[in-house]
C-alpha cells in the first residue's frame, strides 16, 4: 500500500496553478476545471477548487502540515521568500534533525519542505540531536 495523491484545497485554481508552479519549480497538468495536479516523486499533490469543479462547499485549508522532500531545499526556500508566502519560518535544523521550513499557501494550507538528506522517518534518533531541547526529548521517550 502507498500514498499516491494528497489533496490541498483552494479557492481559486488558477492562483493555485500559478503559486504552487513558481513555489515548487515545475508546471503541474490541469485534470478538470477545478483540479491541478502535480507529481511529487510519485505521489500526487492535488491541487482542488470544489466550485471550479461544479461541487457545492467551500475550500477549507489543511488542519496540518503537507510535508514534500527536496534536494533544492535552499531553492525552495528562495523561491518561497519572492512569493511572500504567510507564516514564513527560517530554514533550520528541527530538534529532531530535518533541516526544514514551515510556511502557509495563499489559502491558508501549512505546507513543510525538508531537506531530502535528513529524513526523519520515525527510526533512532540520536539524543545528541536533542541538547537543549530536554522537554522534547522527555515527551519522546515517554509516548
Amino acid at each position: 500500500m502507498r500514498i499516491f495523491r494528497v489533496i490541498i484545497q483552494v479557492s481559486d485554481i488558477s492562483s493555485a496553478e500559478v503559486f504552487y508552479s513558481a513555489l515548487l519549480g515545475f508546471l503541474g497538468n490541469r485534470v478538470s476545471p477545478g483540479r491541478h495536479y502535480f507529481n511529487c516523486g510519485g505521489v500526487i499533490l492535488a491541487c482542488y477548487d470544489p466550485h471550479a469543479d461544479g461541487d457545492n462547499f467551500d475550500a477549507k485549508p489543511n488542519p496540518d502540515h503537507v510535508y514534500l522532500s527536496t534536494h533544492e531545499v535552499e531553492k525552495v526556500f528562495e523561491r518561497a521568500k519572492k512569493l511572500n508566502v504567510a507564516d514564513l519560518s527560517e530554514l533550520e535544523v528541527q530538534p529532531w534533525g530535518e533541516r526544514s521550513f514551515y510556511l502557509k499557501d495563499p489559502f491558508g494550507n501549512p505546507i513543510c519542505f525538508v531537506d531530502e538528506k535528513t529524513l526523519f522517518t520515525g527510526s533512532y534518533v540520536s539524543p545528541a540531536l536533542f541538547t537543549g531541547h530536554a522537554n522534547f526529548l522527555v515527551v519522546l521517550l515517554e509516548v
